[in-house]
């Protein structure tokens, strides 16, 4: 493809900087990007810059955690206006959230016997950037508590184990409404990776309908082409519009790439359509 509308960097829990990331997508062929780190805007920047230097079209955007009845979901704010005052205070509030939780996880694996340094280890690898589950993963490998970053994630971190700390994210009706203050559009991202019955994500959706959530990710890396045509199937029912991306993090991930998900087709139903001038549209699309 040569578009991808959900990807990460080192200002999140990717593997490459800004810069780097652009640079991958240039080799891969892509016209145009979206830099969308979890709850930050700290790499746009500089992404922007690699991309306007490279002749490609940048989009703006961030991957904001949320609730919807108890339930973490994720929200793509893309085509943001990152000046947004409404929205620097609100990057602010979600730091504090993340810290909050960071320090109940580094609580929790202590308790598990893991070494009383795993927090200020954890907090050294992040760096600047908001601390995350894969910045505990990478000070367990360096305390020697497990052999790789996929066995921290297996042991200590992943799903239900006892470093799954579930934070109090702000409701998804909030997010959405932040983001259409901040001039962006909201995008539901990869719907069917919460483990929901296609029941519970139909009442998803007329709910994120009446808060004029704009569009729904139907193409990503690891749909079932099953659950694709359903998920599709529904997502024209409710009129929302159109969106893809790779949700890529790192080069050692061989299931995933920049630009890499299944083809949908860019017309005036995708939420492109939306974000790019109608002529530069046609330009990149035609």
């Amino acid at each position: 493809m040569q578009y991808d509308l959900h990807l990460h960097s080192t200002a999140s829990d990717g593997a490459l900087s800004p810069d780097a990331l652009i640079h991958l997508c240039a080799e891969k062929g892509l016209k145009l990007v979206a830099l969308t780190d979890h709850d930050t805007l700290s790499g746009i920047r500089a992404a922007r810059s690699a991309a306007e230097a490279l002749g490609m079209a940048f989009i703006p955007g961030a991957e904001f955690s949320c609730l919807w009845r108890r339930q973490t979901l994720h929200l793509l704010g893309v085509g943001l206006d990152i000046d947004s005052p409404v929205l620097q205070d609100y990057l602010d509030q979600l730091t504090a959230i993340r810290q909050q939780r960071a320090e109940k996880i580094a609580s929790k694996l202590i308790k598990k016997g893991i070494d009383a340094s795993v927090l200020v280890r954890a907090q050294a690898i992040a760096g600047e950037v908001s601390l995350c589950r894969p910045h505990f993963a990478r000070a367990l490998v360096e305390l020697g508590a497990v052999r790789s970053v996929k066995d921290a994630f297996d042991i200590y971190l992943g799903q239900g184990k006892v470093g799954d700390v579930k934070a109090e994210w702000p409701d998804i009706e909030r997010v959405i409404e932040l983001i259409h203050q901040a001039g962006g559009r909201a995008i539901l991202a990869h719907p069917t990776k919460y483990n929901m019955t296609f029941t519970r994500l139909r009442l998803l959706f007329e709910e994120l309908k009446s808060w004029q959530c704009d569009a729904i990710e139907v193409s990503y890396p690891g749909l079932n082409p099953d659950q694709g045509r359903e998920l599709l199937r529904w997502v024209k029912h409710y009129g929302f519009l159109l969106s893809a991306g790779s949700d890529f993090h790192s080069p050692e991930s061989s299931w995933t790439a920049p630009g890499r998900f299944p083809e949908i087709e860019v017309n005036d139903q995708h939420v492109l359509s939306a974000l790019v001038p109608s002529g530069q549209f046609k330009a990149l699309w035609s």
